[in-house]
């Protein structure tokens, strides 16, 4: 087993090889496992090749080949529904997989959301008419960061839509909140019964923290800190934030792509980028994940979206090249 990176010493084998192999079904991984887990620039002739593969093999070009002349998924208009086929997913599904943001097909499906997803309050919002009162913060969170991997941070909708993210948590400024959507300060929720979800906490600290530091404004970053004293205040190996019923399993379920809801994995990758690694409150939650790692250093995927998507990602049950690396990333920021 290669053990010149410290993460690698926490692992029961070596599953590097693995990732970065070709694999025409999941060409993303490897483009990843390049540029995140090796740290290899963006120019490297290795990272270039897999980002052409990304967009010639694998679930990106059967998605776009799904695509409308206009942009659209599906039918036109806000694109929330239907799940996991129209618009709003496919801008997020697309990130993930690492589509190429220079491409034309999806910078029109981009330009096509902002057109049609934003609603007057400068949110996203999961009406297919937009209206402020169906914005929600797992939305927000998971477009935003799509948008902001695709290529478009300078984009005025997008800092807007950021403005308003960050607002909306910390209650500061200019924010209204509606019964039937972001019901308050602090990821407060009607669909949570207006109590703060860590799902939509999670996926607004995943946008956040996609803003690079250096243009973190003090709004961003007093967000950050009250996603991070939120996250912290329950241990995120139980997830027990408060919920109407009982905890949803989902959270003990690893899974790729990730849809509204989150897991113990993208939580612990919040909170490691946000500087928490090596904070007793997460202790339980990194050990918790390194005992889900097989006799390989493979991660399985529990958790999957197959049947419901435009291809299937991967087969449920079986050892995950994209669950693996989205633990190896978590182990790497430690």
């Amino acid at each position: 087993m290669m053990t010149t990176n410290g993460w690698q010493t926490r692992l029961k084998g070596d599953p590097l090889a693995w990732l970065l192999e070709p694999d025409e079904a999941n060409p993303g991984v490897r483009y990843f496992a390049l540029r995140d887990l090796l740290e290899k620039p963006k120019t490297d002739p290795d990272v270039v090749a897999a980002q052409k593969a990304v967009m010639t093999s694998g679930p990106v070009p059967v998605i776009l080949n799904a695509q409308a002349p206009e942009g659209y998924w599906i039918k036109p208009g806000g694109g929330y529904s239907p799940k996991y086929q129209g618009t709003v997913w496919q801008i997020i599904f697309l990130a993930e997989l690492g589509a190429d943001p220079t491409d034309e097909r999806v910078r029109r499906g981009c330009e096509y959301l902002l057109s049609h997803s934003l609603a007057a309050n400068k949110a996203f919002s999961a009406s297919q008419r937009p209206v402020p009162s169906s914005a929600l913060h797992c939305l927000n969170g998971n477009l935003l960061f799509a948008l902001l991997r695709l290529g478009f941070a300078k984009d005025s909708r997008v800092q807007a839509a950021l403005d308003w993210q960050a607002r909306a948590i910390t209650g500061q400024g200019q924010v209204d909140y509606y019964p039937s959507g972001t019901s308050g300060p602090g990821f407060a929720c009607a669909v949570n019964q207006g109590q703060p979800c860590g799902w939509g906490a999670a996926k607004a600290m995943k946008a956040l923290l996609a803003i690079p530091p250096e243009q973190q404004m003090p709004a961003i970053q007093q967000a950050l800190d009250v996603g991070a004293e939120f996250l912290l205040s329950r241990d995120p190996a139980v997830a027990d934030y408060p919920y109407s019923e009982r905890v949803s399993s989902s959270w003990f379920k690893f899974g790729f792509p990730l849809s509204y809801w989150s897991d113990v994995l993208e939580v612990a990758a919040v909170l490691v980028q946000l500087g928490y690694g090596h904070d007793p409150r997460l202790s339980n939650t990194l050990n918790y994940i390194l005992s889900k790692q097989d006799s390989q250093g493979r991660w399985r995927l529990e958790n999957a979206l197959n049947s419901k998507m435009w291809i299937n990602i991967e087969q449920k049950g079986k050892p995950s090249k994209w669950i693996t690396l989205r633990a190896l990333r978590v182990l790497q920021a430690l």
